[in-house]
C-alpha cells in the first residue's frame, strides 16, 4: 500500500507546473482575446504579463489605466489571463464584455492551458522578458505602480 501512495506521490508531482527557467524557449500556443481575435505566440514578443486570478488582472488594469490604445503593442508587449476558474456564463455575459471597454489586449486561458505551465504567483503578475521566444528574465510584481514603472521603461 505504501508503494501506491508514494507512486501516486510521484505522478501529481510530475504533473505540477514548474517554472520556466532563463534560456528555455516559451512554447508555441495559441489564444484568443476579448474580440474572439486569436494570437500565436511568435520571436516578435519582448514581455509577456500573465495573471492566474482575478487579483493578478486587477493590478493589470491599475498598472494600465488612462494609457493610450495600444499602448502594451507598442511596447512588443501582451498580457494573457487564467480565466479558467470563472464560470462561464459569468465570463460570456459580464466578464469578457465588460473587458472590451479596456485600452489593451487581454488574452484569455479558458482552459488554463497555456498559464500554469509559467507558474506565475497567485495573487500578482509575472512578467516573463523574452528575446527571439527564449525567456531572459522573471519578475514578479505585487504592485501595479512598480509594474506601470517598469513598462514605461520598455522602449516602443
Amino acid at each position: 500500500m505504501t508503494k501506491f501512495w508514494m507512486a501516486l506521490g510521484l505522478v501529481l508531482l510530475s504533473g505540477a507546473a514548474q517554472a520556466l527557467e532563463p534560456g528555455e524557449r516559451l512554447a508555441p500556443w495559441t489564444l484568443s482575446d476579448q474580440f474572439e481575435q486569436s494570437y500565436t505566440l511568435d520571436g516578435q514578443l519582448r514581455v509577456l504579463l500573465v495573471a492566474r486570478s482575478m487579483d493578478g488582472a486587477k493590478l493589470v488594469e491599475q498598472a494600465l489605466a488612462e494609457r493610450p490604445k495600444g499602448y502594451l503593442e507598442e511596447r512588443q508587449a501582451l498580457f494573457v489571463a487564467d480565466i479558467s476558474r470563472m464560470p462561464s456564463l459569468i465570463g460570456s455575459l459580464f466578464a469578457i464584455p465588460a473587458m472590451r471597454d479596456y485600452s489593451y489586449r487581454v488574452l484569455l486561458d479558458r482552459e488554463a492551458a497555456v498559464v500554469p505551465q509559467y507558474a506565475a504567483p497567485e495573487a500578482g503578475v509575472l512578467w516573463l522578458q523574452l528575446d527571439g521566444g527564449v525567456l531572459r528574465e522573471r519578475r514578479e510584481f505585487a504592485d501595479a505602480a512598480e509594474l506601470r514603472r517598469a513598462l514605461e521603461q520598455l522602449q516602443p
